[in-house]
């Protein structure tokens, strides 16, 4: 027992140590694996997506133990938040007037979680928000998520209005996370309850990003097809990629801190 606490201390030594190409590259590799070892463990792929919409709400719940236990939101980025609820609001809407079904109940309840965060830091603990170190100007990402929903949305036969708000709500819930990680590079110190959120967080967008992988695989490229045309079904899978190494390497670099 020992030797293997000493192995594993090793790695993880060694892997601190490494550049951060070095890490990304290692970090692609090991999803890779891990997306092999789901298609095989996994029967029904569907259950990826249930199961990260419960690390979601699993990360929340971090959030509001650290809010009600320690009454501090130090650490966190109050504009990550807001993005999060703009997204969850456009994707709730969308879902009722397009696709009601048990995701929208799960968005509801994240959505109402999440608002409650948002007031906790705005009005109740206002006094330990790090109002200067969350920085980061969310226009930056709502125009560009704006624009490009309007170029490129589903082409599916739902009103044109609801299908670019639909596109809008995928570009943006790709890059909401950006401000808290900003916020945690200004202040140079992972806080542990932060940690956690930004990790389960993580681990959610992976198995979403693996849902849409093996299915569009299970279904040899055919659920590309029912998403729409052109290039909506690649933005699609891009969106979720780009997010999911978002998170999963700004933790891995952050985290040396």
């Amino acid at each position: 027992m020992r030797g293997q606490r000493m192995s594993i201390h090793s790695m993880t030594t060694w892997l601190k140590r490494q550049p951060p190409k070095v890490k990304a590259f290692l970090a692609v590799i090991s999803g890779m694996a891990a997306l092999v070892l789901l298609r095989f463990i996994v029967h029904d792929h569907d259950n990826l997506f249930v199961a990260a919409e419960a690390v979601h709400s699993l990360g929340i719940s971090v959030l509001i133990y650290k809010l009600i236990k320690e009454k501090t939101c130090a650490g966190l980025s109050l504009k990550s938040q807001e993005l999060t609820a703009i997204f969850l609001a456009v994707r709730l809407y969308c879902s009722f007037v397009m696709e009601y079904d048990i995701h929208t109940l799960l968005d509801f309840a994240t959505f109402v979680t999440t608002m409650w965060v948002i007031y906790m830091i705005r009005f109740k603990l206002k006094a330990s928000y790090m109002e200067e170190k969350d920085n980061f100007a969310i226009y930056y990402v709502v125009i560009p998520c704006a624009v490009l929903a309007l170029l490129i949305h589903p082409s599916t036969s739902h009103h044109l209005l609801n299908r670019i708000f639909w596109a809008f709500c995928v570009y943006l819930e790709a890059v909401s996370v950006l401000p808290q990680l900003r916020v945690m590079q200004n202040t140079k110190i992972v806080e542990p309850f932060t940690a956690h959120y930004v990790f389960a967080l993580g681990v959610a967008r992976f198995l979403s990003c693996a849902h849409w992988v093996l299915q569009v695989l299970d279904t040899r490229g055919h659920l590309l097809v029912a998403l729409g045309y052109g290039l909506w079904p690649p933005m699609v899978l891009i969106s979720e990629i780009v997010q999911t190494f978002i998170w999963q390497l700004w933790y891995r670099i952050l985290k040396s801190f």
